[in-house]
């Protein structure tokens, strides 16, 4: 999930540096229960709780009113920095994509939030200097339409980005046009209203010095936090602090929960998982100490399971 605003002022507005320094330390959360579940350390169907998937829908939801807002309050920059602001987010995009495929090749980042970002830009850019009810009708719109419509024609890889499917992909991060670059025009719409009314965003413009700080450099942040955190406890599996692997009736039930999400009928969830497990079991000891080989094995397994269950 990002995050830094598609154009920066010359006078920052202190109050949003704050929101989204305490966005950055969110998503951080977030991520790290993710992290402890996929290396063993905590049940790792709990990165795949309900809870769990609405904390990272609430960061997210965050993050892009966030850019719609920073959008409207920048227009007067002009348009370089706005194409310059854009260019960063898209190659950040693009070595989020690259990166994950090299780890996790099966389900790797091809539409996640900074792609949102960069995409819902190029589409709210022209409504800034419009009246607030233009982008908030649009924003509306775009949110609930996934809510009365798709079709399996978007279920095809090269059109899944958009949000129409009636699956939900295998990836890590998945933020389709549908319905989340509706968040960006809503938090324009937001920033118009109050402008219009002369307002500052959030209300008074507060400062916390430290989230500030995260605020400023926020797209640094989401770039090397993950690899950080994937360092550190690759470091500890090396070093021997592991902990034990999860058994087969843990995996099964995590996968369970993981294919349930995914709308997938629950017959068929049944079946892939229990395929998915009992094959997990008979993992050797080397293939379950190492976190990138497993993970590697882990996908080799469940494609497998797919293509004899369907």
């Amino acid at each position: 999930m990002t995050v830094q605003e598609t154009v920066v002022a010359p006078t920052r507005i202190a109050s949003l540096d704050a929101a989204r320094g305490l966005a950055i330390v969110a998503m951080i959360v977030f991520h790290l229960i993710w992290d402890l579940g996929n290396f063993g350390y905590i049940d790792p169907a709990i990165p795949f709780s309900a809870g769990v998937k609405l904390f990272g829908h609430a960061i997210a939801i965050g993050f892009l009113v966030i850019v719609g807002m920073s959008l409207v309050l920048a227009q007067g920059n002009g348009a370089a920095a706005f194409w310059r602001r854009l260019a960063h987010i898209a190659g950040a995009a693009t070595l989020v994509s690259l990166g994950t495929y090299l780890i996790f090749p099966q389900t790797f980042v091809f539409f996640g939030i900074l792609h949102c970002i960069a995409l819902a830009s190029l589409l709210a850019a022209p409504l800034v200097a419009r009246p607030w009810p233009t982008a908030l009708a649009i924003g509306l719109t775009t949110v609930i339409a996934p809510l009365f419509f798709s079709n399996p024609v978007f279920d095809a890889p090269l059109l899944s980005w958009i949000g129409l499917s009636t699956i939900t992909p295998a990836t890590n991060d998945y933020r389709p046009v549908l319905p989340w670059t509706g968040y960006v025009f809503l938090g324009a719409a937001a920033s118009q209203f109050w402008r219009a009314r002369g307002l500052a965003p959030f209300g008074a413009n507060w400062r916390i010095e430290p989230l500030n700080l995260l605020g400023r450099h926020s797209l640094l942040i989401y770039l090397v936090h993950q690899p950080a955190l994937f360092a550190l406890f690759w470091g500890l599996s090396a070093a021997g602090l592991a902990p034990v692997a999860s058994d087969a009736g843990d995996f099964f039930a995590a996968c369970e929960l993981r294919c349930a999400e995914a709308d997938v009928e629950a017959a068929k969830c049944s079946n892939l998982c229990a395929c998915t497990a009992q094959r997990v079991a008979s993992l050797t000891s080397s293939e379950i100490e190492d976190p990138e080989r497993r993970g590697a094995r882990l996908d080799e397994i469940a494609r497998a399971c797919m293509a004899e269950k369907r």
